[in-house]
């Protein structure tokens, strides 16, 4: 979390732990403070106080727009096959139209139409769902060009985006103003887990998913999380006045990262071009090599990665996303998703480069052993490793098999970076 969300949720935790539904004094100081928390996140979004609802995330605030739209009217679902599963899946449980996407993961807007204008759908279709961001390999949608489809071809249509990825790399007004819902979730952007922001337009005719005690003005009940929307709004107004210098940054950090593996490392595909994705992910698809065993040496390396999104990483199955894409499924199997934001730094691109680089040499060097074991082949040992100190991580070859060594021009022991032997 930011020290700014941390600081901002504090107070809220333990002393002034009070029910805002409450008419007690204490209860009308935590409901005030929400109020101005709402204020706070109207403003980063570009909407009416009125418009925001928390919500505990992303998931929760997909699922009640595609439920709550399809409860209230009926009628016919639509979303891109490479939305994140909080959307696909509500859509697909409707018996909902899934669009292709295009090869950078971003929905194809003349098969939307296509869809859109098919007569079996003609004034039947009551929600659409486009994500900003993809949160798998980071490709930015043509949000603009599908609302102008989407207004054109199903005026009654309830149009919403996931701008869980969006938050930090693009400003939420120039979204907010296209959409007529939009969920983010506060951990993408260094708030608490748990918490959400959805924008629904006044006057939107939605069933609310959760019902109850009818706070937030009956679109999402349940007992307020005060310190929980308390850090949201201190995160999102960190990242609504950091997000131009953070895009820079992150740029060129991401960019270094990629291009060190990339200019060691042979048949690794970078999935989507830069200037089509945002600025914090970097998706890279390594041929020959399996996702799992590589972010198995990633992660005794002590760098964190995942092959998918983290929400459905676990599972280790082929992403939906790259087969949706049209990825050759000899790169899919080794997808590679790595995650840059605030905190960030130039040493931590150096250590996930020169880590990345030796376990995929030595997964190679691991398989080739195992095929001189099954034909009894002579095999000679060999030992790659990634050394960083002063900031900086180069491959060596040859060097002695050590997890330490002394650098007589340093006069100190430095630690390796990370050492495999095979």
């Amino acid at each position: 979390m930011r020290e700014q969300a941390v600081a901002a949720m504090a107070p809220y935790m333990s002393g002034m732990y009070a029910n805002p539904s409450g008419s007690h004094r204490f209860a009308r100081i935590a409901r005030k403070a929400i109020d101005e928390a709402r204020d706070d996140v109207a403003e980063a979004i570009g909407c009416k106080a009125g418009e925001v609802i928390f919500t505990s995330g992303g998931t929760e605030g997909d699922n009640a727009a595609i439920f709550g739209a399809a409860r209230r009217h009926g009628g016919v679902a639509v979303c891109s096959a490479a939305e994140h599963h909080a959307v696909l899946h509500c859509v697909e449980n409707l018996n909902g139209h899934v669009v292709a996407v295009d090869a950078t993961g971003a929905i194809d807007v003349a098969e939307l139409e296509k869809v859109l204008q098919d007569p079996q759908n003609v004034g039947r279709v009551n929600v659409v769902s486009v994500m900003a961001v993809n949160n798998e390999v980071g490709s930015i949608s043509p949000l603009r060009q599908v609302a102008k489809v989407v207004r054109a071809n199903a005026p009654g249509a309830v149009f919403h985006t996931d701008a869980v990825q969006a938050t930090c790399w693009q400003d939420l007004r120039e979204i907010s103003k296209l959409v007529d819902v939009l969920t983010v979730s506060a951990h993408k952007f260094g708030g608490p887990k748990g918490m959400g922001v959805t924008m629904q337009r006044l006057g939107l005719e939605i069933d609310p998913l959760i019902v109850g005690g009818g706070q937030e003005r009956d679109r999402r009940s349940g007992t307020h999380n005060v310190g929980g929307i308390m850090a949201t709004a201190a995160a999102l107004r960190e990242t609504d006045s950091t997000r131009d210098t953070e895009i820079s940054r992150v740029t060129k950090l991401r960019d270094a990262l990629v291009d060190a593996v990339t200019g060691e490392l042979d048949d690794v595909l970078e999935t989507v071009a830069r200037d089509k994705r945002v600025p914090g992910i970097a998706h890279l698809c390594i041929s020959g090599c399996e996702s799992e065993s590589i972010l198995f040496l990633l992660d005794e390396a002590k760098i964190c990665a995942s092959a998918a999104s983290a929400c459905a990483s676990g599972a280790m199955e082929p992403s939906h996303v790259l087969q949706a894409m049209g990825v050759d499924p000899r790169f899919i199997m080794g997808s590679l998703r790595m995650s840059l934001g605030h905190t960030t730094t130039e040493q931590d691109i150096d250590r996930a480069s020169c880590a990345l680089i030796a376990a995929v040499i030595n997964y190679g060097e691991i398989k080739q052993r195992s095929k001189h074991r099954r034909t009894n082949e002579s095999f000679s040992r060999n030992v790659w490793w990634c050394r960083f100190v002063g900031g900086g991580g180069r491959i060596n070859r040859s060097r002695p098999s050590s997890s330490w060594c002394h650098d007589a021009s340093l006069g100190r022991r430095e630690r390796h970076g990370l050492l495999f032997c095979v």
